[in-house]
């Protein structure tokens, strides 16, 4: 198989936005399963509701479009009823782990083995741009005018707070480290999230100034190195992958 056999062709173009980053994670992860040989009939992609949930209709493998913050469970339970299957949410981060934090909390504790890729724009970008529990510090919104009050959710920590973990943050820009983290991803035994910094420019972008998809691409070089061998857990702006292969005890 090579990774067009993945998409649903006939559904294209997509109505992400031009400019919108969630195609480039789309594609890598075809990509990625490619590389993994991953057999059609023996996975499934489940999404929630937002930008990023569309991607379930547009894989060429039986997929599942739930409602609001529950893809991770259903994800799980798809899991538990025939754990021969690859099973890959492939959402936002005002679903996952906004609406559905609770569900990606206890996901992570259980080391349920779902593969969780997670759009982080920072907003909820599908509903019009308003501040999201992942919204920057200071950042202007529809909902937060004047910049947010708010520290981001601290993603890597909660993984992290687990005696087994494995978790990932890359970007959108750097496509060759998102599609080595996608590829271990897979293969881990276990709970996986792949935090992908990402940007909206529709509902986001132009609030703060950037005039185009481009201008946001070249923030996320900016803004985001690589960290090949952390030295414990990622630091702010930092690209890398941190796992513990300790049982809970």
């Amino acid at each position: 198989m090579i990774y067009k056999d993945y998409v649903k062709w006939d559904r294209m173009p997509t109505n992400w936005c031009p400019g919108c980053s969630i195609g480039t994670v789309f594609r890598h992860l075809t990509l990625a399963l490619e590389k993994a040989a991953v057999p059609r009939e023996q996975m499934v992609v489940v999404s929630g509701i937002g930008c990023s949930g569309r991607a379930a209709g547009y894989f060429n493998v039986d997929s599942v479009h739930v409602t609001h913050g529950r893809a991770i469970p259903v994800a799980e339970g798809i899991k538990r009823s025939n754990e021969k299957l690859k099973v890959i949410v492939f959402s936002g981060d005002g679903d996952l782990v906004g609406i559905g934090g609770n569900h990606f909390l206890h996901s992570a504790r259980r080391d349920s083995d779902i593969k969780v890729i997670c759009i982080n724009n920072g907003i909820y970008g599908m509903t019009g741009g308003q501040m999201a529990p992942t919204t920057p510090f200071g950042e202007k919104t529809l909902t937060s005018p004047f910049g947010t009050s708010y520290a981001p959710l601290n993603i890597q920590g909660i993984v992290t707070s687990n005696a087994r973990y494995w978790y990932a943050r890359t970007s959108s820009y750097h496509v060759n480290h998102l599609l080595k983290c996608l590829g271990e991803a897979l293969e881990w035994p276990g709970f996986a999230f792949i935090e992908v910094m990402s940007f909206c420019i529709e509902n986001f972008g132009r609030r703060q100034g950037f005039k185009n998809g481009f201008d946001m691409l070249f923030k996320l070089k900016q803004d985001y190195k690589l960290n090949p061998k952390p030295d414990g857990l990622l630091k702010n702006h930092e690209l890398g992958v941190v796992k513990n292969v300790g049982q809970a005890s």
